[in-house]
């Protein structure tokens, strides 16, 4: 059952005490958030009306769930469908926000006839969509079937299900390797690599070791004349230093800037900005 409502935008209410309090449109949503180390701001009672609670104590559940199975709301022009998993995932990462904003004004500045764009580990599809909405040719990766389903599910839904994306679920490792026997060049890659997981034929990936060469193989599959590459990870201890230096080292020789921070959750004025992550993005200027 899908509940639709017209205030269907997502916002950060509140965090502290290693939760964060979130409304997805009509729901308010309470997951974990163990950078929150800090004293929430809103009373108790207002932490109380949440909708859905979920916990990762003992075994991973939701403890209260009184929303629709799925809904869908809209941010950065993109609408996504959200549905409760059950590792506590929504189906978006609302700290990539800014990106879905940032990609298609990079790729309209081109004011190229073409533009190739290669999204890795590529989730529900934010920055396809917001790489297709301009006009983009998307390559989308995942290793998981069932999101790459849900990405294109969030095509249709915006309107996109007959844009020029290839959707394709393989081992991220493997896929890269075919690339680049094939010749195949892209003017802009972005990835998000998750800690750990495992690819679509049990493929096992650890970032710590599959990182470099991913980075490397993604420089080699970049056109003569790139746009961008924007790298974001949620990998405790990659601090935005390091990220710096990673995609720094990874596009030394090609000219153009580097800029690293966290990403951030944001609210309303009295409300705490949430640190969600680190990202490092280069692009030709």
């Amino acid at each position: 059952m899908q509940k639709t409502n017209t205030d269907n935008f997502y916002t950060l209410c509140d965090s502290g005490q290693g939760r964060k309090l979130e409304r997805f449109g009509p729901y308010l949503i309470i997951r974990p958030c163990a950078q929150a180390v800090w004293q929430n701001k809103l009373s108790q009672e207002e932490w109380d009306r949440a909708d859905a609670i979920f916990t990762r104590e003992g075994d991973k559940k939701w403890l209260k769930k009184t929303t629709a199975d799925y809904w869908t709301i809209q941010t950065a022009g993109i609408t996504f469908k959200i549905s409760p998993t059950d590792f506590g995932h929504l189906g978006i990462f609302p700290e990539q926000r800014d990106f879905w904003e940032w990609i298609p004004r990079i790729i309209q500045q081109a004011r190229r006839k073409e533009v190739n764009v290669l999204n890795l580990f590529a989730y529900s599809g934010g920055a396809t969509l917001a790489a297709a909405k301009a006009g983009a040719k998307v390559c989308h990766l995942d290793a998981s079937k069932g999101m790459a389903a849900w990405a294109r599910e969030n095509a249709a839904l915006n309107g996109l299900e007959k844009a020029p994306i290839r959707w394709i679920v393989e081992d991220v490792n493997k896929f890269l390797l075919r690339e680049l026997r094939r010749g195949t060049r892209y003017d802009a890659v972005i990835l998000d690599p998750p800690t750990f997981g495992r690819g679509a034929q049990g493929e096992v990936f650890k970032i710590e070791e599959d990182l470099l060469p991913i980075l490397k193989n993604c420089r080699q599959l970049l056109s003569s004349n790139p746009l961008f590459v924007l790298f974001s990870c949620h990998t405790p201890g990659f601090s935005p230093l390091v990220m710096q230096h990673l995609l720094s080292q990874t596009m030394e020789g090609c000219g153009g800037e580097v800029d690293a921070g966290e990403m951030i959750l944001k609210g309303g004025p009295n409300v705490l900005p949430l640190p969600s992550g680190t990202y490092a993005r280069w692009n030709y200027v």
